[in-house]
């Protein structure tokens, strides 16, 4: 723990009758950014939480991550169709950018010992397509939203969330940055020891991340079994804490740490979003539960689209 070129027309929601075809999909756009040396959830700007237009919900999870990820001046986004109502289009040849959620969903199931048909309730994993405020026109200036500014660093946000954690384990100087289970405690070096005062806030997040899959807070699955360096479960769990890390970083407008973006890094992911295509929209509900528990939020899951 130590560390497609022509606009498109439509913006349907697509239903999946086995889930595993949406995790394909969401997966393929990620591996395709991986490919071209892009790690989607390290981004060296600083953004704001990506918003729904018309709802104006926050986007959680993945989807939070994802339009985060691709780097627009707007913090707001809205479907093809939204765009229209508004008396506005979308800009020829834009890509759209994909947002999942969880829908709920009656089914009918046969009770194997009376052989009655009985009705079951289920989720179903969907994803629309949504652009970017900043790919339409005839929307922003109607409305008298410019192009945000780049939100300011706000180092006495970073050292809030770190105060005000939620049973927060014990944080101890050390020589480099770790999360011990056993002691539960955090190890950082002195914040002069690194470049910047948002890279020592940012590689702190990512260590309570990790301090929230503890037993005494969210006890995340597997997280007591032995773990070790390139193995399924702790390449989950660094997942995971990048993705929570990357979560606090847009809350208080810094720019995450830096990390390895080697070739090697990069290929590792790729092979395991490869062997996994759950691996990225588990690991990201996961990061989404740490950082509302971090900031503590009541943990809700995500059954509507935004």
């Amino acid at each position: 723990m130590q560390r497609n070129q022509r606009q498109e027309r439509k913006s349907p929601l697509v239903p999946s009758r086995e889930g595993g075809s949406v995790y394909d999909i969401v997966t393929a756009q990620v591996i395709e950014k991986l490919e071209t040396g892009v790690i989607p959830w390290h981004k060296p700007w600083r953004t704001e939480t990506p918003v729904n237009l018309i709802s104006q919900r926050e986007y959680s999870g993945f989807n939070r991550v994802w339009l985060s990820a691709m780097g627009y001046a707007s913090k707001y986004w809205l479907t093809f169709n939204q765009a229209n109502k508004l008396g506005g289009r979308i800009r020829a040849g834009e890509k759209s950018s994909i947002v999942t959620f969880w829908k709920r969903n009656t089914y009918t199931k046969k009770n194997q010992d009376t052989g009655e048909d009985e009705k079951k309730q289920g989720l179903i994993l969907r994803y629309y397509r949504v652009f970017n405020l900043c790919q339409t026109e005839g929307i922003a200036d109607k409305l008298g939203l410019g192009e945000s500014a780049h939100p300011v660093p706000d180092i006495g946000v970073c050292a809030g969330i770190v105060q005000d954690m939620p049973k927060r384990p014990q944080i101890i100087g050390a020589d480099q940055a770790f999360y011990s289970p056993a002691a539960d405690e955090v190890g950082i070096p002195a914040r002069e020891k690194f470049t910047s005062t948002e890279e020592y806030y940012s590689t702190l997040f990512h260590e309570l991340v990790h301090s929230t899959g503890h037993i005494s807070r969210l006890h995340r699955e597997n997280f007591d079994r032995p773990q070790y360096f390139g193995s399924e479960s702790y390449s989950k769990e660094e997942l995971v804490a990048e993705l929570g890390a990357s979560m606090f970083c847009v809350v208080a407008g810094i720019a995450p740490r830096t990390i390895d973006t080697s070739a090697a890094y990069l290929h590792s992911w790729i092979n395991r979003l490869k062997a996994d295509s759950r691996l990225i929209l588990s690991a990201s509900s996961q990061a989404q539960k740490a950082s509302d528990f971090v900031l503590g939020k009541s943990l809700q899951e995500e059954t509507e689209g935004n």
